[in-house]
């Protein structure tokens, strides 16, 4: 997305939407503290770590969805 991240989007569609949820992926190291400070209307309670197994990330997205 050249023109935003994919936090920014989170935002801007939590916006539109409060009750969307929303599951972060990154490879890079994240400081989620930090991350609440800049975004503090995004929820970062599903953050997953890159690489991930497919079964742990099939196991992550089920429990989200309960």
């Amino acid at each position: 997305m050249p023109r935003m991240n994919g936090f920014e989007l989170s935002q801007m569609v939590v916006e539109i939407d409060a009750n969307i949820r929303v599951c972060f992926m990154s490879s890079a190291e994240v400081n989620i503290e930090a991350l609440r400070e800049v975004y503090p209307k995004i929820s970062f309670g599903c953050f997953i770590q890159k690489p991930v197994e497919i079964e742990y990330l099939v196991k992550r997205l089920l429990a989200e969805l309960d």
